[in-house]
């Protein structure tokens, strides 16, 4: 497959009201939901269905499901077309694609007292012998 770069480029867009952002969230959604899965499928050889894929497409759009600031939904939103474009363009590898949609890193949250017997604060760093 030949990559065109522009075939998938956008400009970058500024929402101007809540339910314009939501439209473009869901153009966005119907995206990655129609024409990704199958193509992804496709295009990398993965020994998963479209559907498997379609339900981690869901996943990583409902973690976002209450953000209400415009200007951070905009953000996800060059985000998500950004990923979208790697994705159709193959500039991504198999390994992308498994650890990025179909691998689920959610962690249980933690008290305050469980991070610091950890010795750590932050949540974005994984502690090597946490086995989480």
């Amino acid at each position: 497959m030949t990559t065109i770069p522009a075939r998938l480029a956008r400009t970058t867009a500024v929402s101007t009201s809540p339910e314009h952002a939501r439209q473009r969230v869901l153009k966005l959604y119907r995206h990655w939901y129609r024409a990704c899965a199958p193509e992804i499928c496709q295009l990398f050889g993965l020994n998963v269905t479209p559907s498997y894929i379609r339900s981690a497409i869901r996943h990583q759009f409902e973690k976002n499901r209450y953000v209400s600031d415009p200007k951070v939904i905009d953000i996800l939103l060059l985000k998500g077309h950004q990923e979208y474009q790697e994705t159709l363009n193959a500039w991504k590898q198999e390994s992308h694609i498994l650890g990025i949609l179909l691998k689920n890193n959610d962690r249980p949250q933690r008290t305050f007292l469980q991070k610091f017997y950890e010795g750590r604060d932050e949540d974005a760093v994984l502690p090597a012998a946490s086995g989480l």
